[in-house]
């Protein structure tokens, strides 16, 4: 998992890249950075997301006595997130 201190090069190489196309498109550098910046974001979760149903289909057709127990883990984790952003 990449640092919270350490900046991922192709991450920051993608935001500046976005960032300049936004400027050369007219909008303002702080707005084309925060819009870069939202797009990479949501392109990292739609990443994430892919490999988490991967990784459960994989699951349910090799290992399918696992599978019910990582859905129950996905679900717990989805719980616990909820709850966290529910109480601030």
């Amino acid at each position: 998992m990449p640092s919270e201190t350490t900046p991922d090069p192709v991450r920051q190489k993608a935001l500046n890249a976005l960032t300049d196309k936004f400027v050369e498109q007219g909008h303002a550098h702080q707005y084309a950075q925060a819009l870069a910046a939202s797009i990479i974001f949501q392109t990292d979760l739609d990443l994430r997301n892919a490999q988490l149903s991967r990784l459960l289909a994989w699951l349910k057709q090799e290992h399918s006595n696992t599978y019910q127990f990582a859905l129950e883990i996905v679900e717990e984790t989805r719980a616990e997130f909820e709850n966290r952003v529910v109480k601030g």
